[in-house]
């Protein structure tokens, strides 16, 4: 068994693949539309199997559940996504030069990474990690 894809949620999907393509670095995977629902999904170059779908709220969501998902959007609720790379110190200076939110500047955690945080365009925390064993 293996992972394939996951999801998250977004206001506007043309922001968040402008913010995973150019800012983060991710290659587009799929960007196909059928009547008004985007299937987009981006993943790493070196996972050519994984895809992150860029999903906005709607269906196969019930619509009694829409007001309750924008809101946890809104106040950046929603769990995110972690990518490990070799250096999180360049990761961080390169996204928050291309106008990136910050969360968290690069520090060393107990459990053994070192690791920062930026919020993409619909608040979703986005994190990068390096395990400190493979940190220059």
């Amino acid at each position: 068994m293996k992972l394939s894809h996951t999801f998250l949620f977004v206001h506007d999907q043309d922001a968040a693949l402008k913010f995973y393509r150019d800012v983060i670095g991710l290659e587009v995977r799929t960007d196909e539309s059928v009547e008004d629902y985007r299937w987009l999904t981006v993943g790493p170059a070196d996972q050519p199997d994984v895809e992150i779908g860029l999903s906005r709220i709607g269906p196969p969501v019930p619509p009694t559940d829409y007001e309750a998902l924008h809101s946890l959007l809104a106040k950046g609720s929603l769990q995110g996504v972690i990518f490990e790379l070799d250096d999180v110190d360049a990761k961080f200076e390169q996204v928050r030069a291309a106008g990136g939110e910050v969360l968290q500047e690069p520090v060393d955690q107990f459990y053994g990474v070192r690791d920062c945080a930026f919020r993409d365009p619909s608040g979703n925390m986005i994190r990068f990690s390096t395990p400190r064993s493979v940190r220059p």
